[in-house]
């Protein structure tokens, strides 16, 4: 095998399929990184240990095709190194592969190729769905996952697929995310729930980008409906799921067992209800929650147009910060754990955005129809935090100020600190 790259392009495929590489293989051939040289010039990387695949093809100049197995890890550290120059890999019908860069010379002791094991093939296409759409998701869901091995069904992200809607929820048993979305499936009567690893989705949603389609892949021999309950309606032993976008594919096997009955857990009705500008909220609140220790709380108090946010560390620091907001209820102080509270805000703020920027673009096109002016107004990203008492689960959603009745897309139910010094 003989080709030739340029050094960026060779680069950022090497980091992205190394990414999905153990870090403590079951067998040392799992660390390898699987390059094939194609006649057409496509290069391809891929790597797979049974549970998560990486695979990505680019361009490459190919003088020889072939397939060899490199340590994945060593060379992603070369390939970093590299001046930024054309990159040459030859193995010279040799046991070894030199890579050539300028100056630079590197030789490689190859892995058998034989011995590692064949990709996954995904043969059910269940639909496709926009990747900034899918990519934001992703980032307000999977905070909430928990990364307690112990509970494995806990770590990961429950995604249902029914109809044309998808809905992400994620858990750690002190919030609870959960996100939908509209997608394009391949068929109408798709039902299907799957448990992924909230790590394997958020390295996934690295290559998602705007306005490109995501192509999400399944194999089981649950082809048709689900019953919508739980993994189990893809069969455990074999069941994975794939995302695949701009020439990249990341799959991973299912964690088995069935995902807690979340949507029951958010509250019909709420005694408290705020609503406060998104962006000086968040802001706020990042800002006070410097002096706030760990186990110590960040407070909002609401008062006569405003909320007010406290922290502190006994002896060393005190802060606060006022920020406009309206509010009804007989309830006005709550308080949260300041990681917990940033969170949810975070992903509030990415919702509340999303709105609030399809508010302008809608107004903007009604105002260019009728020969007016866009109202900014209509526009305004607010958060909207809903609570019965300082010690029940208060929920965070994004909204605008024109729309807030509607159903929210996003929402995050979190624990008071209260609560949770009482649990």
């Amino acid at each position: 095998m003989r080709f030739s790259i340029e050094r960026d392009t060779l680069t950022d495929a090497v980091a992205w399929v190394a990414r999905a590489l153990p870090n403590r293989p079951v067998l040392p051939i799992l660390s390898g990184l699987l390059l094939t040289a194609e006649t057409d010039g496509g290069l391809t990387l891929s790597c797979f240990d049974y549970e998560v695949s990486a695979r990505i093809r680019v361009e490459a100049d190919v003088a020889e095709p072939g397939t060899v197995l490199v340590p994945g890890r060593l060379l992603a550290e070369i390939t970093r190194s590299l001046p930024g120059l054309p990159v040459e890999l030859d193995d010279g019908a040799g046991p070894d592969i030199t890579l050539t860069c300028g100056a630079a010379s590197f030789t490689l002791v190859t892995l058998p190729v034989e011995e590692y094991p064949e990709l996954p093939d995904l043969p059910v296409l269940a639909g496709t769905v926009d990747g900034g759409v899918l990519t934001a998701a992703i980032s307000q869901v999977v905070p909430a996952a928990s990364k307690d091995d112990t509970l494995p069904i806990l770590t990961g992200v429950n995604i249902e697929l029914r109809g044309d809607v998808m809905t992400l929820a994620a858990t750690d048993r002190y919030r609870l995310a959960m996100r939908e979305l509209g997608w394009t499936p391949a068929r109408p009567d798709l039902d299907v729930t799957v448990l992924i690893p909230a790590k394997t989705l958020a390295d996934a949603a690295r290559m998602m980008t705007p306005a490109s389609p995501v192509q999400v892949v399944l194999r089981s021999d649950a082809t048709g409906t689900g019953n919508g309950n739980g993994p189990g309606s893809l069969r455990a032993a074999d069941a994975m799921i794939g995302f695949e976008c701009g020439g990249r594919r990341l799959t991973t096997r299912l964690i088995a067992g069935e995902f807690i009955a979340y949507k029951s857990r958010f509250p019909g009705e709420f005694g408290c209800v705020g609503d406060m500008p998104a962006a000086p909220l968040a802001e706020a609140v990042k800002r006070v929650a410097l002096v706030a220790e760990r186990g110590t709380s960040v407070r909002l108090s609401f008062g006569q147009g405003k909320v007010t946010i406290e922290a502190g560390t006994e002896g060393q620091a005190r802060a606060r910060e006022t920020v406009a907001a309206e509010f009804t209820g007989d309830e006005p102080a709550i308080a949260f754990s300041p990681g917990y509270l940033l969170d949810g805000l975070g992903a509030a703020l990415t919702a509340a955005a999303e709105t609030a920027a399809a508010e302008t673009a809608a107004a903007e096109t009604a105002a260019a129809e009728n020969g007016g002016e866009a109202n900014p107004e209509q526009a305004e990203a607010r958060i909207r935090l809903q609570f019965s008492s300082p010690t029940k689960p208060a929920v965070i959603t994004g909204t605008k100020r024109d729309r807030a009745d509607q159903p929210p897309d996003f929402r995050y139910l979190v624990v008071p600190l209260r609560a949770l010094a009482n649990a």
